[in-house]
């Protein structure tokens, strides 16, 4: 994922940043131990967006983006974000994920959790670099980060809209270390500390929206979508339904959606599964899905109001828009 970038020394500045991010989890990930080394960058051969590190060399354009701990931090993102991967994915029990493959498709679980805290271990070592404030500011995050995983799991309780209940999950699990990219590339660059909050309530509303556009993208998957959880609605809305929303109460909730549910969250090897995903890719429930990932998207936009105008700030709103831009119609289907 890469944002527009009209101002030349901006992009190069940017294309520099990269690259020395690549050869910092080169670095990273290498070990005493050739197969350790082999496990550890299998992920981060195929996990290509980078959206983290992005995030961390545009927020040190608001401060010096040569300072020296800039890299470091971004490398900390990427190799923490890498690590939940390896876990969620030992979780999920998912044999691709995101049309790569798994990273313990060519080993035991037991090898792809114990890589996955390797990972955690070598962004430690470099974040203690990096001084307490960013420790602290990591360890909240990874507060959060499990928070999630755990509310995830055990699911909504005491009546609470699982609609609203996935948001959250969202902001817990991928808007937290989104949201600490921004904070710790504002950190290590010595920028202002408001700077730094608004790049972190930035982060946060852009990792959620990145989320739900992979949702869109793929609305059907082991755990609870947007889509899915919206369908739930209208296929039940004496359970489901939302007071203060309208559309809750509409003619949708009839047999024919009750059943694709059904079809939805059984066995992906039941009969109808393939064609009741196809039925979901042209239901209303997608463009409500559409709907909050651009408010998401705007949520984030807004955020940046704080900032001073520049190309860095440009860039950030470009993100905006190519985060909700897989949302449109036409390119989901």
């Amino acid at each position: 994922m890469q944002p527009t970038v009209r101002d030349h020394a901006l992009a190069d500045g940017l294309r520099a940043g990269q690259a020395a991010v690549e050869e910092g989890l080169l670095r990273a990930t290498k070990s005493d131990v050739p197969f350790i080394t082999e496990t550890a960058r299998e992920l981060t051969r195929t996990a290509g967006r980078r959206l983290r590190p992005l995030l961390v060399l545009l927020a040190a354009r608001f401060g010096d983006p040569g300072a020296p701990g800039v890299v470091p931090a971004a490398v900390v993102v990427e190799l923490t974000h890498l690590a939940i991967h390896y876990h969620d994915d030992v979780r999920d029990e998912a044999a691709v994920r995101r049309d790569a493959p798994r990273p313990d498709a060519n080993w035991d679980n037991t090898v792809a959790v114990l890589t996955g805290d390797f990972l955690f271990a070598r962004a430690s070592h470099i974040l203690a670099d990096l001084g307490p404030e960013a420790v602290r500011i990591q360890a909240q995050a990874f507060r959060r980060q499990v928070t999630g995983q755990i509310l995830e799991t055990t699911g909504p309780r005491d009546g609470r809209d699982p609609v609203e209940h996935h948001l959250d999950v969202l902001a817990s699990r991928t808007g937290s270390l989104t949201a600490v990219s921004g904070r710790l590339g504002a950190l290590a660059s010595g920028a202002d500390p408001d700077i730094a909050d608004a790049l972190a309530r930035y982060g946060e509303r852009l990792g959620v929206a990145s989320h739900l556009a992979d949702e869109v993208a793929t609305p059907t998957a082991r755990r609870p979508t947007l889509p899915v959880l919206l369908l739930a609605r209208v296929a039940d809305p004496a359970d489901h339904s939302d007071p203060a929303d309208p559309a809750d109460h509409s003619d949708h909730s009839d047999h024919s959606d009750r059943e694709l549910y059904g079809l939805l969250t059984g066995p992906a090897e039941r009969a109808g599964h393939a064609e009741a995903v196809a039925r979901l890719r042209t239901h209303p429930v997608m463009e409500r899905a559409r709907e909050e990932t651009a408010r998401q998207a705007d949520a984030a936009r807004a955020a940046l109001s704080a900032l001073p105008d520049c190309p860095a700030r440009d860039a950030l709103e470009s993100l905006c828009e190519t985060v909700a831009a897989p949302t449109a119609p036409s390119s989901c289907g």
